[in-house]
């Protein structure tokens, strides 16, 4: 079961049993009820952030819609959610997030409250400038982006991204239902 607060460990040194490692989301998968439903067995550490890079939303999905991706990117910062995983899940959240076609899961190095961590995430291999997200993919985003109390200027930059409605209408309820019932719809 996914476990939450955002406080949990905010003054202590962020250890990991050995099983475990930590994962950084700055897409959808930074929505707990989302990255929760895929692998219930992750835990919020708190929130993060990753100095030169810039948030897009170009990576191809296999949907046709654009996916978040952290090209780097001088003096922005892209803030994200930091997970402890355990290590086995990641063979499931890479079947997931397309490793080999679309996404290459990496080892970075994120600042966490006043340290910095070594972290698994996900780049972008397929990008397309051109696409949009479908606005329940950036439902997720904005979800998880809110859910950690990013701040308000990140959260106005996330919900200022243009998007495209998703004509597979049954799609779009299989995604938002995560949300029914928990005040995030």
């Amino acid at each position: 079961m996914l476990t939450n607060p955002y406080d949990v460990g905010r003054n202590t040194a962020f250890r990991l049993p050995k099983h475990q490692a930590f994962y950084f989301a700055y897409g959808s998968n930074m929505s707990p009820l989302r990255l929760g439903f895929r692998l219930p067995a992750t835990q919020v550490v708190g929130d993060a952030s990753l100095p030169g890079h810039r948030l897009a939303f170009h990576k191809a999905g296999t949907d046709g819609s654009g996916k978040c991706d952290i090209p780097v990117c001088g003096q922005s910062v892209v803030f994200g959610v930091v997970y402890a995983i355990n290590k086995d899940d990641f063979s499931i959240l890479d079947r997931i997030e397309g490793v080999g076609g679309g996404y290459e899961r990496e080892t970075i190095e994120i600042h966490l409250a006043d340290q910095r961590l070594t972290a698994q995430t996900y780049r972008a291999t397929h990008i397309d400038p051109d696409l949009r997200p479908f606005s329940w993919y950036r439902h997720h985003v904005l979800a998880g982006a809110l859910s950690a109390g990013l701040s308000d200027s990140y959260v106005e930059e996330i919900r200022a991204v243009k998007v495209v409605r998703d004509h597979d209408v049954q799609r779009e309820r299989r995604e938002l239902a995560i949300y029914q019932g928990s005040g995030t719809q």
